[in-house]
């Protein structure tokens, strides 16, 4: 499967670090019934993700919820750990952001949205794209065609919204 506009996520469950310890969220439960963004990038604490993509949506977080999205995801291949300390040193918590690590690449596989980048030490990697999902349907789809942050921001996903 590679991504399109249309197409229903793929059913997954993610760890997640909560209050009380160790948790799972369930992304059809979580999708169900809501307008969610997801963003995914290539790694917690790497540059551009750091320095652009994340600050991105925190920057238009307010701006999402006033076109109705009701919740916002950031999704990287890390652990639950490192998702977890990034979302707390970047205000990503703060502003409501939620972490998702696919630790082991299973969604970013199912979706044909994996690659390497040997160079800098990446592999099995979450290319970089942003997305509206609505009831677990992809209704926005802004892939990077690069390693860049151009059209996966927060700013420009959200000049796709009417």
């Amino acid at each position: 499967m590679t991504l399109n506009v249309g197409d229903k996520l793929p059913d997954v469950t993610f760890p997640m670090m909560g209050a009380e310890g160790p948790e799972t969220l369930a992304l059809a439960d979580r999708l169900a019934g809501r307008k969610v963004v997801i963003f995914a990038l290539p790694g917690a604490f790497s540059s551009t993700c750091s320095a652009a993509h994340l600050p991105s949506f925190i920057r238009t977080k307010d701006d999402f919820a006033a076109k109705g999205v009701d919740e916002i995801m950031c999704l990287s291949v890390n652990d639950p750990f490192v998702m977890k300390a990034w979302g707390a040193t970047t205000g990503a918590d703060d502003a409501g952001i939620t972490m998702l690590a696919d630790a082991e690449g299973t969604f970013t596989k199912a979706v044909g949205m994996e690659f390497d980048a040997p160079v800098v030490g990446f592999y099995g990697r979450s290319k970089r794209y942003a997305m509206v999902v609505e009831n677990g349907t992809i209704t926005h789809l802004n892939v990077e065609p690069e390693l860049g942050c151009t059209v996966s921001g927060g700013e420009a996903l959200l000049d796709t919204l009417v």
